[in-house]
């Protein structure tokens, strides 16, 4: 009797699909974030493993001005499920991008 294999997501061991890794949840954030912002893809602030997923802060450029210090930057709280799918998103800070954290 042939068996229906999904090959998009590996199941673990308690029966949950199989987390994704770090590297790929990171990417995954990044990217749909920016989809969904139409803006070219920022780098990742934080990263952290949560019960149903991963949270991500990402940074990226809202606004680009000459000198690109004036630009202005948007951190976003990202939410992902444990395969890499976003479910959510909020922006956290808006600031300038020469402006550094005290």
């Amino acid at each position: 009797m042939a068996t229906e294999e999904n090959t998009d997501h590996k199941e673990a061991h308690n029966g949950r699909p199989e987390r994704v890794a770090a590297p790929t949840a990171m990417r995954h954030a990044s990217g749909q974030l920016a989809q969904m912002l139409q803006c070219e893809p920022g780098s990742v602030s934080a990263l952290k493993a949560t019960d149903d997923g991963w949270l991500a802060d990402v940074e990226v450029v809202e606004i680009e001005r000459v000198p690109d210090t004036a630009s202005v930057m948007a951190s976003y709280r990202v939410y992902l499920d444990e395969q890499g799918q976003l479910m959510g998103y909020e922006r956290t800070r808006r600031y300038g991008r020469g402006q550094i954290d005290r």
